[in-house]
């Protein structure tokens, strides 16, 4: 009995060690910091995040509104990963001074780039207001009746509480709607490029080993907050200063082991853990096929561009990485939803849940209401995909016609707005266009438009689309428009406001994008939204339901860009039958890829040079140099650039991806496959130090042996 009674405990524990979830930092204190306990961590709730003394929250970012990044030095020095700081190397980038290629190192403070637009904040308070959004809303209201009201308490909420004048406020549900959280930020202005690698090191395997393992990638990249002489948020300022935080993470030597603690500190961007298996179904088999197509085949025709010509290589850098991103992934997600059995999984569990509520009139016919409601938007839901693909991310001079778009509505509403818009409309244009080339979107044009043409829900297209000729079209857009050049673009906004809009009514390419935008403001989405709506009420039921049929499984709240703390360990994995991956690589495995010239596996002559001397300094451990490791912790998008912190709260490595296997833990996390992919810390002082040799930056960060204590 003693023996089982071990047995149980240990499977307890390891099934503790592998759970997911993305936990609020606010709330750790109970079983949370106990199960942090059981997995070797030494840190309490308090060190994490404390309102009052400095904890691990004040040293973790959000980069630029999408990644996260963390402090590690009392100068306000950022980590966060390559790809994240990538459009902001690439802005400093020419054919004369690539950064992208040779890397970017500031040799003192003063030779630290302004990046125009950049932003990072940091979370100062997180307070629950649930009981002051939801008090006074009668359920007899509509869906779109009950969130005009809780708008309108969210307003009140933020205007009253309390802040300093500098920082802001903003509330977020949580729960589908059951919880709402208040968030008291401070966003800084002046972020200042500090250092990159070149991407043979830090987007090393680029786009073929991107979602995969092993990984030998130095995705990280150095940038410095700046303050005012009082040390809060300003604009550029040569006056400004680096920023003084409440916290920095020191710097472990130590590195990792398997089955060491792991705690990644982020912003994840979106899960969608709780919705039923016909939306799951739905999203497998009709919404991400048709949109791994389309990248598919926009990614062929701006791949074969860059590999002829250098300047489109620096132009597309960037939106090539964007595009393929999520096209990789939406692939690994369907592949890893039908390997896990997801949908099967979540009917077994529908069916549990179904048998505990059918006397219950409240949730009993909850699992048929999303049955019929994801019957009725799947039409307008897959021509939705089609649109948003097509027309907004990947023609470029559609996007360009529906900023031209939101311009003229904006000038009906706001005619005494003209000049201040044309500006900054004007502004965004010489970004877009620096980074355009006209050929390059006329054959990503011809191709999508031909699939939008084919495949898309007829019902939902315009006549020029389904009766039109695509070469046709093409001609018109591209050689009849002055949509496809800055020049034209600038011609067609000078005059006065009566001028511009007719002038730009008169173009025939902004004619025809404005007919897709019309298409898409007045069919396709006011229909997705009704009926998303009534699928949002319901998942909000739903979700309570979960919680009070459930008592004693842990829900944890979906992923929502807000911070969040997730626990694992460091764990290899078995992707398939009789295979085991280790959980740590190292720069052998990058040699072993090295493909002299190649844009994705080339090795810089000087870590070819460090490898061959096995000169590691004090980061390699026998004879090896640590490159990457893999953990448990739960991760999506938005911690990229995610601190990997150790069991005393040292940085021990640098999050910046997950494992193919595992990109379906969006939707349907599971520990035996999913994996975090982290760049070790030691490889990140290595480059720093034996490969860049700015010893500026080693100096000034902590560096510290916790295993050696």
């Amino acid at each position: 009995m003693k023996l089982i009674k071990i047995l149980l405990l240990f499977v307890v524990f390891q099934i503790s060690a592998q759970q997911g979830g993305m936990w609020i930092p606010s709330l750790l204190e109970g079983m949370n910091e106990q199960e942090m306990l059981n997995l070797g961590s030494n840190l309490s709730a308090n060190d994490i995040y404390d309102i009052n003394n400095s904890s691990l929250k004040d040293a973790i970012v959000h980069f630029n509104g999408g990644c996260t990044s963390e402090i590690i030095s009392d100068s306000g020095l950022l980590l966060t990963n390559h790809h994240c700081g990538y459009g902001a190397i690439q802005s400093h980038s020419s054919v004369e001074h690539d950064y992208l290629q040779d890397g970017f190192w500031a040799q003192q403070i003063n030779d630290e780039l302004p990046n125009k637009g950049m932003v990072a904040t940091l979370i100062i308070r997180i307070d629950d207001v649930t009981q002051e959004i939801l008090q006074n809303i009668p359920s007899s209201l509509s869906p779109k009746d009950k969130l005009k009201m809780i708008d309108q308490n969210m307003a009140k909420v933020k205007a009253k509480a309390e802040k300093d004048d500098w920082q802001e406020t903003r509330v977020k549900s949580m729960y589908d709607g059951n919880q709402y959280l208040l968030f008291v930020t401070e966003t800084f202005k002046d972020i200042r490029l500090v250092g990159a690698p070149p991407t043979s090191i830090g987007k090393f395997g680029s786009d073929t080993d991107n979602w995969m393992w092993p990984r030998h990638t130095g995705d990280f990249s150095l940038f410095r907050i700046y303050a005012d002489k009082n040390n809060r948020p300003a604009t550029y300022n040569e006056a400004n200063v680096p920023y003084q935080p409440k916290h920095f993470l020191p710097v472990s030597l130590d590195g990792v082991t398997e089955n060491d603690f792991t705690l990644v500190f982020g912003f994840p961007g979106r899960t969608s853990e709780y919705l039923p298996a016909v939306a799951i179904d739905q999203l497998m088999h009709n919404i991400n096929p048709p949109k791994i197509e389309i990248r598919e085949e926009a990614l062929k025709i701006v791949d074969q561009y860059m590999r002829e010509d250098d300047k489109i290589k620096i132009q597309y850098a960037s939106k090539y990485a964007r595009i393929a991103n999520y096209w990789k992934k939406w692939i690994g997600e369907n592949q890893g939803l039908e390997k896990s059995n997801a949908v099967a999984k979540k009917k077994a569990f529908e069916a549990q849940f179904q048998e505990k509520v059918k006397d219950n009139k409240d949730y009993a016919n909850l699992l048929s209401e999303f049955d019929k409601l994801y019957a009725d938007i799947d039409n307008v839901a897959v021509a939705r995909a089609y649109w948003s693909e097509i027309v907004y991310r990947n023609i470029e001079i559609l996007n360009a016609a529906v900023r031209l778009f939101q311009f003229e509505r904006q000038l009906i509403k706001n005619p005494e707005k003209f000049e201040e818009a044309r500006k900054k409309l004007l502004d965004s244009y010489k970004g877009f266009y620096k980074n355009y080339n006209a050929d390059v979107d006329r054959d990503v044009f011809e191709k999508l438009m031909q699939l939008y043409k084919d495949k898309s829900p007829a019902n939902y297209l315009t006549s020029s689309v389904k009766d039109g000729n695509v070469k046709d079209l093409s001609k018109m857009v591209y050689e009849e428009s002055k949509l496809s050049s800055l020049e034209g673009m600038e011609t067609l906004l000078q005059g006065s406001k009566e001028e511009v809009i007719q002038k730009i009514n008169s173009d025939k390419g902004y004619a025809f994008g404005k007919e897709l935008v019309d298409n898409y403001y007045e069919q396709i989405n006011p229909k997705f939204n009704e009926i998303n709506l009534q699928i949002n009420a319901v998942q909000k039921i739903y979700m309570k339901a979960l919680v009070e049929t459930f008592p004693d499984e842990r829900f944890f709240p979906d992923a929502n860009g807000t911070l969040r703390v997730t626990y694992g360990k460091v764990k290899g994995y078995n992707p398939r039958d009789a295979v085991y991956y280790e959980p740590v690589s190292y720069l052998e495995g990058v040699m072993e890829k090295y493909k002299p010239g190649d844009y994705e596996f080339d090795v810089p002559k000087k870590l070819q040079e460090l490898y061959n001397n096995k000169d590691y300094g004090v980061y390699g451990i026998d004879g090896k140099m640590p490159v990457n490791f893999i953990g448990t912790n739960h991760t999506t998008g938005g911690n990229s650039g995610s601190p990997v912190i150790d069991a005393d709260g040292n940085l021990i490595g640098l999050n910046f991806d997950r494992v193919w296997e595992g990109t379906m833990s969006d939707y349907n996390y599971d520990p035996e496959i999913c994996r975090n992919i982290m760049v070790d810390a030691r490889y990140i002082l290595f480059i720093i130090d034996k490969f860049a040799g700015s010893q500026r930056l080693i100096d000034e960060m902590k560096l510290v042996h916790p295993k050696k204590k």
